[in-house]
This record gives structure tokens, C-alpha cells and sequence, in this order.
């Protein structure tokens, strides 16, 4: 499959996604979500993959952004609908039933910071700067950063760094667990695939079940959702012959094959 905007390679069941307009510092346009769309598609139906890494082309941004020549004479009936197309790209890659990580390689900003944070986690390189500056253009974030940002530094933050439309740089970012790991830009993309090949060793559909239960303790926290989500989805593992092998190598202390299964 061919992608006008995005640089996708296959290597040891992990699909690289590379945005690929470094011209533009990678900012997302239409054809960006068209790809996006097409690429997820691919990773979701694909037995080969296993999972999936988002990154930048260049060395100075992930994302920058989205394409403001883009959008700067939109109705509000035209941004409502920019919007939503972002928001369902992004819930496609948060709800991926296979490991989607995000490797920050520089600016992610406005709907790049989004983009990062739909991914089930993140690494960044030293380098990298995280914000959602869109104040300073007389709007908010339209892609989910109002709520996932919130979700992951916590209200105050999040009401600071939109407010205000400040960055943070990398150590930042790690400290307030926006992102799990912090390399330099030589190592990010090994990193990640590191972390990736370990997840790969492990049954496919119990990694699909984690992603969905501890979405829904994100998105439902009303004390309840999540725990009840949790329950039908152990119970959907003990049908599986993933946890057959599993339970059945703990107990002749061997590795565990897992087929998905």
C-alpha cells in the first residue's frame, strides 16, 4: 500500500510509521489523516504486524502541528468536522487492538502533542518539546487534547500548559508521566522497538484486553465501567488457548509459546 504523507516500513512484526513532511515540520493535513486512516487499517488487519511505532521524519519535529493554510477560513460547521475526522483517526489509534507507541523525535505541538497522546504510551528524544498551544491562534485543541492531556498530568497542569499554551521540555514530560522514557535521539527508535519486542512475547489477546480495559477506566471513570470490563475480559482469557499455554509452561517452568489464539 502507498502513502502520499507517510514513510511505512515492516521489520520484525513492528510497523514504523514516519510522517513524512519535514518541510512543513510534519504538520497534519487532510492527506495526513487519509494515510493515518489507511496505515491503521493495515496494522489492524495485517498478521504480520504485531505492533506499530509513530514517529517524524527529520530531526526537528514529530509533529508541529496541524496545517493552518489547512483550516484558516473554515466555517464552524467545517472546523466541527475537522474535528471530528481528528478525533476518529485518534480514537482508532487509542483503540488499536495491538500496541501503538509513539517515538517523539522533537516539537509535538497542538494536534502533534494530540496524535503522541492517542498512542497507548510514549518515549521522546532529549530534544523534544510537548504543548498544546493553540491559545495563541484564538482556539483549543480540537483532537482530544482538552481531555486526554487532562487525563494523563492531571487538571491543574493541563489547565496550565492550555491557558497559558507554554511547552515543556523532555524532563518535564517524564516527570509529570506524559511520556515513560526519555533517550537520546540515536537510541529512540531501538528503545522503543525493545520495549515492543517484549510486549510481543507475551498473548496477543490478553495485550488487546489490557489496552481496552484500562481505556475504559480513562474514558469511564465512574467507579464502576472499568471493573466490570475487567471482569467479562479475565473470564474471555480463560477461553483462550494463550492462557491454556500459559498457565500450563508456569507450571513446567518453561517459556511460554503464545499463538493468539
Amino acid at each position: 500500500m502507498s502513502y502520499d504523507t507517510l514513510l511505512v516500513s515492516i521489520e520484525d512484526h513492528i510497523c514504523v510509521v514516519c510522517i513524512n513532511r519535514p518541510d512543513k515540520l510534519n504538520a497534519l493535513n487532510r492527506n495526513v489523516f487519509n494515510d493515518l486512516d489507511k496505515v491503521l487499517d493495515e496494522i489492524a488487519t495485517n498478521d504480520d504486524i504485531k505492533s506499530a511505532i509513530i514517529t517524524g521524519s527529520g530531526a526537528k519535529a514529530f509533529v508541529a502541528g496541524a496545517d493552518i493554510t489547512e483550516f484558516a477560513g473554515f466555517s464552524k460547521e467545517e472546523a466541527m468536522a475537522l474535528a471530528q475526522r481528528g478525533q476518529d483517526v485518534f480514537f482508532k489509534i487509542e483503540n488499536s487492538k495491538k500496541p501503538i507507541v509513539a517515538a517523539v523525535n522533537g516539537f509535538a505541538l497542538g494536534g502533534g502533542c494530540e496524535l503522541a497522546m492517542a498512542c497507548h504510551f510514549r518515549l521522546c528524544s532529549e530534544q523534544a518539546k510537548f504543548g498544546q498551544p493553540e491559545v495563541n491562534l484564538g482556539l483549543i485543541p480540537g483532537y482530544g487534547g482538552t481531555q486526554r492531556l487532562t487525563q494523563l498530568v492531571g487538571k491543574g497542569k493541563s489547565m496550565e500548559m492550555q491557558m497559558t499554551g507554554n511547552l515543556i521540555d523532555a524532563p518535564e514530560a517524564h516527570r509529570l508521566g506524559l511520556v515513560n522514557y526519555v533517550t537520546n535521539a540515536e537510541s529512540l527508535l531501538q528503545k522503543t522497538k525493545d520495549i515492543l519486542q517484549i510486549v510481543h512475547s507475551k498473548a496477543p489477546v490478553a495485550v488487546a484486553k489490557v489496552i481496552a480495559c484500562i481505556n475504559t477506566a480513562v474514558v469511564n471513570n465512574d467507579g464502576r465501567s472499568g471493573y466490570l470490563k475487567e471482569v467479562e475480559a479475565f473470564g474471555d482469557c480463560f477461553a483462550t488457548e494463550d492462557m491454556k499455554e500459559g498457565t500450563t509452561a508456569f507450571l513446567e517452568k518453561r517459556k511460554a509459546v503464545f499463538t493468539g489464539k
